[in-house]
């Protein structure tokens, strides 16, 4: 199954094919998020499960304020770990939770704010988690992320090469 989907940024016209990965059975997704993402994680939880995708709840299921690092670092395990294929996490501006991910070796989690960083951040960095700015982006924006994010293909060759190049050992 593929899916062309045409969208506009900045005057600048768009095509991407999408694959099947969405409709991909036994898909597992990992979703974290602080205070400020519940609302989306709600809604990006119920758009997935309509899909039929896993999705594993690592985020609070409240208002109250907590750290972000704290449901961050489960997603980035989980994906590591390969018990999920991808991860989603939400924070007010995305920037707390990215940082977070990227903590973990094996994580590349892009932050993004429209279409095309989100095809961008997949196409070229191969990203496993998108990072989701609440508090500046749309639900319905964060949702077309979600599945923009999921049904990109890494397209590999020379984006292979610089991606072999981020993990650093210390010292």
């Amino acid at each position: 199954l593929l899916t062309i989907t045409f969208f506009t940024v900045n005057k600048r016209e768009f095509v991407f094919l999408y694959s099947n990965l969405l409709t991909k059975q036994n898909m597992v997704i990992a979703i974290g998020n602080d205070h400020a993402g519940t609302d989306y994680k709600f809604e990006i939880l119920k758009h997935l499960e309509n899909k039929g995708i896993k999705v594993l709840n690592f985020g609070t299921d409240t208002s109250d304020s907590m750290d972000y690092a704290d449901a961050i670092h489960p997603v980035a395990n989980a994906v590591e770990s390969g018990e999920a294929m991808f991860g989603i996490i939400i924070c007010g501006s995305g920037n707390g939770a990215q940082m977070t991910a990227n903590k973990h070796q094996g994580i590349r989690a892009g932050l993004c704010w429209n279409n095309e960083l989100v095809a961008l951040t997949r196409q070229h960095n191969n990203a496993n988690v998108l990072a989701i700015p609440a508090r500046f982006v749309s639900l319905q924006q964060a949702i077309g992320f979600v599945d923009i994010f999921l049904t990109t293909e890494f397209e590999g060759g020379r984006h292979q090469n610089r991606i072999d190049k981020i993990p650093t050992k210390c010292c």
